[in-house]
């Protein structure tokens, strides 16, 4: 056999190898991913509440991205109309998935202007304005247990991620890779700032797309829980 041959058996057996071995080298990873972390427990459910479409809204069972647009709602457009940009028209083809605006009672007129005004290109079936006294909407937000705080108003232009088991989901290290380089202190990323699009676009859409993974991975019965907790970053810097 003269080296041409041996050189063209040599090349046509790498080309067929190749493939083969990077597959293998990707399947033991497949469902290797940081799961979204428990930040806290036990949120508050809204049956107490009323909505802008006399229906029975709930955070149970639910994905659910928490808002709270306080007594001048009109004056959140902006985050409003971020949400649904962003947030809202990615994901509401998702079973479970909705958006909830917690507002005092006798905002409803407001409301509906402000839905009216974000339903110019779309409908808004999984978004809802839910109406409550001050008292009921200050002890949702300290049910999230959140390190922030609603204004006189009772708004904020943070939203925050509750699940389906009404935990607040988050990441426990919310740094960059800059700042890992760095080893720098671990801060954690509880809420999301609705007026700022990098926020809601780069970090609350992946939060919720892997979230939405783990469910469906849950219902396959192939979910690998590698999700990081508190006691995975002591001694993370050290």
């Amino acid at each position: 056999m003269n080296a041409k041959l041996i050189k063209r058996y040599a090349v046509l057996v790498i080309l067929f190898f190749l493939p083969v071995t990077f597959l293998l080298f990707l399947y033991p990873a497949k469902h290797n991913y940081n799961t979204l972390d428990v930040l806290s427990s036990r949120v508050t459910d809204i049956d107490g509440f009323t909505s802008d479409t006399d229906d029975a809204i709930l955070l149970n069972n639910h994905l659910t991205v928490v808002s709270f647009f306080g007594t001048n709602p009109l004056e959140k457009l902006t985050a409003a109309s971020n949400l649904k940009e962003l947030i809202y028209d990615k994901f509401k083809g998702f079973k479970t998935f909705q958006i909830v605006i917690l507002l005092p009672t006798g905002t409803q007129a407001d409301a509906k202007q402000l839905k009216e005004e974000l339903m110019k290109y779309d409908e808004l079936k999984y978004w809802h304005f839910v109406f409550g006294p001050p008292n009921a909407i200050k002890a949702i937000h300290n049910s999230l247990n959140v390190p922030d705080s609603l204004d006189a108003t009772l708004a904020t232009d943070n939203v925050y991620i509750v699940d389906k088991e009404l935990n607040v989901r988050g990441r426990l290290d919310d740094r960059s890779d800059n700042e890992l380089a760095k080893k720098a202190a671990v801060h954690s990323k509880w809420s999301y700032d609705a007026i700022k699009v990098a926020d809601l676009k780069n970090k609350m859409s992946e939060d919720v797309r892997i979230l939405f993974t783990e469910y469906r991975q849950k219902r396959k019965g192939n979910f690998d829980s590698t999700s990081r907790r508190a006691n995975d970053l002591k001694g993370k810097d050290e």
